[in-house]
């Protein structure tokens, strides 16, 4: 099986690209953003399936272990994981499943309610408390989703506030949302 390619991006399509690895061109599905003519170097996954071999390239074993994660879930093909990947930052990923946040996992195209809320029940013991770490304080559990909601019906997406809300509330794990709420508004305006 091939582990890593390192190459020439030679052509960029929709969802893949084709990586030029000694005059060998390698059709290589990717999340990661990539110029072209840009060497990189991508870790693979290689899918085997009764029609097609795939290769899945991403730039760090982090993410090819995300996405080995994502695929082990019943219903999550390597479509829908890469969809999910190329949409949702990793730690804003971990972060969502490890506190049952199936509202921003479902923003990924391809991704419904239901679809969501498996992976939680099905990830959430493997990415608990290893990649995010908001102090290990109990307010901050609840801190998160209650500010999301908060921002969400002051207008703002789920996916252009996730972030920040996620860095308010690891940066004040006492605080609650009324306090937040001021804070990821100034925030937001640009006026810290």
């Amino acid at each position: 099986m091939i582990g890593k390619l390192q190459g020439v991006v030679d052509y960029i399509g929709d969802g893949f690209i084709i990586l030029l690895v000694h005059d060998v061109g390698y059709k290589v599905f990717t999340p990661e953003s990539v110029a072209l003519k840009s060497t990189i170097a991508l870790w693979i996954e290689t899918v085997v399936r009764e029609d097609s071999i795939r290769l899945f390239g991403f730039s760090s074993i982090a993410g090819q272990n995300l996405f080995n994660m994502l695929t082990a879930v019943s219903g999550v093909g390597p479509k829908v994981a890469l969809a999910i990947m190329g949409t949702i930052k990793t730690d804003t990923l971990m972060t969502a499943i490890a506190t049952g946040d199936a509202k921003t996992i479902a923003t990924a195209p391809g991704v419904g309610k239901k679809v969501a809320e498996k992976i939680i029940v099905e990830l959430k013991n493997k990415v608990g408390g290893t990649t995010f770490n908001f102090n290990n304080s109990d307010t901050s559990g609840t801190a998160l989703p209650d500010l999301l909601a908060a921002l969400e019906s002051l207008g703002y997406r789920r996916m252009d506030i996730i972030d920040m809300a996620q860095h308010l509330v690891a940066e004040n794990p006492n605080a609650d949302v009324s306090r937040l709420v001021p804070m990821a508004l100034k925030e937001i305006s640009g006026n810290k």
